[in-house]
């Protein structure tokens, strides 16, 4: 099947096992006449390859599937470059847990010639936009698949501020911040503080306190087309920190406005016919899997 010819190869940096799974797959997908093109950044990690190399950007324009070597964090990266251009992802996971990136290194011709020849499923994802506002003015944007995070960087101190929601005002809290979460991110950091796990097809969006300072604080699940609106206290000591996905951050000060809303694209994500998300929970989360004896 032809839909996908031009395919775009993308690397986390600094692997070795990386770079094993990158000599793998080029070796392949050459071997069986696809045209690869390389990301600029993961070509330097194959010296003499002989390959096209692409921006992301341009990846995005020109290819009908990119393929990320690596672990969540890697999709993650490319998935907030690429969700304008609506081409689909596949995910080699070289990370550690691997709820995006589920094809594994051991099986990857296998489970690649799969996808290759038509049979795999597809999904999408949708993503969250924050603005930053300081005095009526703009002072950032960012982009998540994961989470927004509003957090105290390096301050150890508590943040104040006002949560309101579709302009209705929520509560103010004083915490150390709080997490704004896609389904996506709902098995990420949103769960290591306490938040729900959320199904990926849920329009949905999990907002979960961070060591709130009072008992009564607990996780809010909100609609997916929801406008959330933080208002950072005029009164706090500390300068905070919005963050997306854990990769970018932007510097806040007390008094700025962030609104954060779904994003207008989705992502598309390509797995094998098996893939199963409570299948996935089980085996990265140790659920059991029987009834244990008695």
């Amino acid at each position: 099947m032809d839909q996908f010819r031009n395919i775009g190869v993308i690397g986390r940096m600094g692997s070795v096992k990386v770079v094993e799974s990158l000599r793998q797959l080029k070796q392949y997908l050459v071997a069986n006449n696809y045209h690869v093109i390389l990301e600029e950044d993961t070509a330097g990690m194959l010296p003499g390859h002989g390959l096209q190399v692409a921006s992301k950007k341009l990846l995005g324009e020109i290819c009908d599937l990119v393929i990320v070597v690596g672990g969540d964090g890697s999709l993650l990266g490319a998935a907030r470059e690429l969700a304008k251009s609506k081409i689909p992802l596949l995910g080699v996971n070289r990370g550690r847990l691997g709820f995006l990136t589920d094809i594994s290194p051991s099986d990857l011709e296998e489970r690649l010639g799969q996808v290759l020849e038509g049979d795999y499923m597809e999904e999408t994802r949708f993503l969250l936009d924050g603005n930053v506002e300081r005095n009526g003015q703009p002072l950032g944007f960012g982009t998540a698949l994961n989470d927004v995070v509003l957090h105290p960087g390096k301050s150890t101190r508590m943040i104040g501020f006002d949560l309101f929601i579709d302009g209705h005002f929520v509560y103010s809290q004083r915490s150390d911040g709080l997490i704004v979460s896609t389904p996506t991110g709902s098995t990420a950091y949103s769960l290591s503080a306490g938040g729900p796990i959320m199904h990926p097809k849920l329009d949905a969006i999990v907002l979960v306190p961070m060591f709130p300072h009072t008992l009564s604080s607990r996780p809010i699940v909100v609609d997916g087309k929801s406008e959330i609106k933080l208002v950072i206290g005029e009164t706090n000591e500390t300068y905070p920190q919005i963050s997306f996905d854990g990769q970018m951050n932007i510097a806040c000060a007390p008094g700025d406005i962030i609104r954060i809303t779904k994003k207008p694209f989705k992502i598309r994500l390509i797995h094998p016919t098996d893939h199963n998300f409570y299948a996935t929970c089980r085996d990265k989360l140790g659920w059991a899997s029987e009834i244990a004896a008695s």
